[in-house]
């Protein structure tokens, strides 16, 4: 079955898809008002939607990587008026581009007396990426300590906010006394808001998103009390495998990486190896930088990133490693889920990598809390856990 998609709709999809809202929405308000957009001689044509071949998650993988779904779903409903479906795409882009371009914004709790969550921006040539800081109460009644300090890459359709209302890390902060970052993606960059992972010229060090990610860090360890021994990341899914990609382009930066729910670094250098690597699992790129301890959370039951992948950034953060020992707890969530955790030590006892399987568990974080989006409240508490692992590892800077 097949629906053909009108020129003028798919082009404004497509600006859409791209992040040009201002195009898009330029677009949109001519259709509304009656007009028509260039015909085909202007380089537009009908598209049409195939409901034959298209995995039965394609709608999830989609939304990962920032491409509008073209599969048997939106096949198979009923027509609806151009009108009316330029309307929802109206409404759509409007609330994309609210706040940044983030449509969702929680109520955040209240702040302790002496906290701060403050909202910053960056810019170096491959452009700009506002972010938000967390900084806990204790650092104003103890000026003179060094504090560690936590990036978090939010996943698809996240921003800051959400992110940090779901993984409860904010509340982590105040509890045991560290700094808390949240870079924020921008839909002109990605219209999913998904980190760019599968784009080769955001996987290395010095370039594209990287270099932004490590700029916010440095000028946060600039700006702030933070012991450059004790700075680490972590991310979900899309933010999980750009996490993956910071560890490996910037080991002499992170002292640890947490990878929840996301893909080795180098698991992809366009969209459809993305969209291969999402569903069967990723090829390990060997990691020629020096061991960063990787911390990783994946449910087996995950739709989205295929549980494979988890294996493949254990692999990975292995890759160097030789003699190590490894042991293996079983375990269960009080309440929720059970969970496999394997862990991996060297000669000296020190944990090199820790892998958590979640028994039934989605393309979710574990432990989080319902006030955010993608999260699994059923456990294990992914975020306490990383805090413990990330405290056992600093760098020898």
């Amino acid at each position: 079955m097949t629906y053909r998609m009108p020129p003028e709709m798919a082009e404004a999809t497509r600006l859409t898809r791209l992040g040009k809202l201002t195009e898009a929405t330029a677009l949109i308000q001519r259709l509304l008002q009656g007009e028509h957009a260039p015909g085909p001689a202007s380089g537009l044509s009908s598209t049409t939607i195939d409901a034959e071949h298209v995995p039965a998650d394609a709608e999830l993988q989609c939304e990962q990587l920032g491409a509008r779904f073209k599969g048997p779903r939106a096949a198979i409903r009923p027509r609806t008026s151009l009108s009316e479906t330029v309307r929802r795409l109206a409404a759509m882009a409007k609330a994309s581009s609210l706040n940044g371009g983030f449509a969702q914004r929680p109520v955040p709790d209240p702040l302790p007396d002496g906290a701060s969550f403050t909202a910053a921006s960056y810019s170096n040539a491959a452009g700009t990426r506002n972010y938000k800081l967390y900084i806990p109460s204790i650092s104003s009644s103890e000026s003179s300590k060094r504090l560690a300090l936590i990036v978090m890459l939010h996943g698809c359709t996240q921003s800051p906010d959400d992110f940090a209302a779901g993984t409860r890390m904010n509340a982590l902060a105040e509890e045991q006394g560290f700094l808390v970052a949240y870079p924020a993606q921008h839909a002109l960059a990605n219209a999913k808001h998904c980190w760019n992972w599968f784009k080769p010229g955001d996987q290395s060090r010095d370039q594209g998103e990287p270099s932004l990610i490590a700029g916010i860090t440095q000028e946060i360890m600039r700006d702030h009390p933070v012991d450059p021994a004790r700075v680490y990341i972590a991310g979900l899914s899309a933010g999980g495998a750009a996490a993956a990609i910071m560890g490996d382009a910037y080991s002499d930066l992170y002292a640890a990486v947490g990878v929840h729910s996301g893909l080795p670094s180098g698991a992809a250098s366009d969209l459809p190896s993305a969209f291969d690597a999402m569903r069967v699992g990723a090829a390990i790129k060997e990691r020629s930088t020096r061991i960063v301890p990787t911390i990783i959370f994946h449910g087996d039951n995950d739709p989205v990133v295929h549980p494979r992948n988890g294996d493949a950034v254990a692999a990975q953060a292995l890759g160097p490693a030789t003699g190590l020992r490894q042991t293996t707890q079983h375990g269960r969530a009080p309440g929720g889920h059970t969970y496999r955790r394997n862990i991996y030590a060297d000669a000296e006892g020190r944990t090199i990598c820790e892998q958590w399987k979640i028994r039934e568990a989605g393309h979710a974080w574990a432990g989080g809390s319902p006030s955010g989006s993608h999260t699994d409240p059923h456990g294990p508490d992914a975020s306490r856990e990383m805090v413990r692992f990330f405290f056992e590892q600093q760098t020898s800077n």
